[in-house]
């Protein structure tokens, strides 16, 4: 057992929030019962993710995306006061962390899709250096971007939008999860000869065909389910507390 205020010490040890400049509230957004036996972690804070916790007797929830954002309407209505009231009604905690757990070198969202792809970084690019650069870790090459999308496609379990101009080798590969397609051109400037993200906006395509570096829209969820369990589950496993991922399918 641990105690709530023990849990946000690991993960702000970890994950060091105060480093970035973030859209929300990292941290312990949603204050639940104070001893922490089991958490349970998921992409967002969703009503579904947190019934399912409540299902298995969770004591918190541990997500990449929470519940508060700068901009958003204050009022607590509709599905914010769903979600509110089930986390206050079982008593959860709710920790939270965007851009800190898109960035951890070995644990989090970036690091983790690079793992899961075969990927090795070398260097780091964009805003906050969020973005991973590097090439598969046999140092080989990819015959041409088709390629690349059905090694992601066959890993992920997710189609993959993509465009790219000719059929070149691609050899230096740059990552960023989620709703990082503003990253682009720092990495076509960074060297890449491919780029994967989860979305795709109008102008990279653009961007792919006049650069010849290829764009690879992979799913924002789909890219970033792999940063917030090893996070959790390695802070549970130094507290000597239980941990579940539990996922919670999403097509975006």
């Amino acid at each position: 057992m641990a105690s709530s205020q023990q849990l946000l010490q690991a993960f702000d040890g970890l994950l060091q929030p105060a480093r970035f400049k973030d859209y929300g509230p990292n941290g312990l957004q949603v204050e639940g019962r104070d001893d922490v036996r089991r958490i349970v972690s998921g992409v967002t804070a969703s009503r579904a993710l947190i019934e399912a916790a409540i299902a298995q007797q969770a004591d918190a929830i541990f997500v990449h995306h929470g519940l508060f954002w700068r901009g958003q309407d204050g009022r607590i209505t509709g599905w914010m006061k769903q979600r509110l009231s089930l986390l206050l009604a079982h008593n959860i905690n709710l920790f939270a962390y965007h851009l800190p757990l898109d960035a951890h070198p070995e644990l989090g969202n970036n690091a983790q899709l690079g793992q899961k792809l075969g990927w090795v970084a070398d260097a780091r690019f964009g805003e906050q250096d969020l973005g991973f650069i590097g090439q598969r870790g046999d140092a080989g090459a990819f015959a041409d971007a088709a390629a690349l999308a059905s090694h992601v496609e066959a890993l992920l379990g997710a189609p993959v939008r993509w465009v790219a101009q000719g059929n070149k080798p691609i050899r230096r590969i740059a990552w960023c999860t989620g709703g990082a397609q503003g990253y682009f051109e720092s990495a076509i400037a960074a060297g890449a000869d491919a780029f994967i993200t989860g979305e795709m906006s109008e102008p990279q395509a653009h961007y792919a065909r006049e650069c010849g570096v290829a764009f690879l829209a992979c799913g924002h969820h789909a890219s970033e389910r792999f940063g917030a369990p090893a996070v959790a589950g390695h802070v549970a496993a130094q507290l000597g507390i239980e941990h579940a991922y539990i996922e919670i399918d999403n097509p975006a």
